[in-house]
């Protein structure tokens, strides 16, 4: 007897830990859902934002962070630099059209298609669609994310090969060498 309440105590430990895994994943998913929904409802519509507000650390991962604060300062260096010059009606260095997404444009709207997690590191596609032009423009973008001590940051956004660059670290990096030339 004493063995079958053994055996039954540890089935029912088991049973618990795979539901209490499944309970963290599904909280996982809302998690990230809800920095995807963050990023795009805070900086999707417009770069306005990213030049008259801190960049948040509660959003984005540290690394990020660091890349969009370096090519912000670098294109107010530039703003600078051409009321300065010799000629301030040049246009300075600065970024236009949508960051954190593929196309220039920007988009109408968007929808989380699926969510992917591995260990401390998530995938989040990202269907957009575009209706203001004819034909309506649509494309998937893919937010990566990283699990931090504080929760899930947003780390990268990988573009859709309608893109003109391949991830927003990448456009952020080249940003900063332009306006170094």
């Amino acid at each position: 007897m004493k063995n079958l309440f053994l055996c039954l105590g540890i089935f029912l430990f088991f049973v618990s830990c795979k539901k209490d895994e499944k309970q963290s994943i599904l909280s996982s998913d809302a998690a990230i859902h809800e920095k995807v929904k963050e990023l795009y409802t805070i900086y999707g519509r417009s770069n306005e934002v990213i030049y008259n507000h801190p960049i948040s650390g509660e959003l984005f991962s540290p690394n990020l962070k660091r890349d969009l604060e370096d090519a912000i300062n670098a294109s107010k260096a530039d703003i600078e630099r051409v009321k300065k010059s010799d000629h301030p009606d040049e246009k300075p260095l600065i970024f236009e059209g949508a960051l954190f997404s593929s196309l220039y444009e920007g988009f109408t709207s968007y929808k989380i298609t699926s969510v992917k997690i591995k260990d401390n590191t998530a995938e989040a596609l990202v269907a957009f669609e575009y209706s203001l032009a004819s034909p309506k423009v649509v494309w998937t973008d893919t937010v990566c994310l990283v699990l931090t001590e504080k929760g899930w940051k947003v780390d990268n956004v990988t573009f859709d090969k309608i893109g003109n660059s391949k991830d927003l670290k990448t456009r952020l990096t080249a940003f900063v060498q332009i306006t170094k030339q």
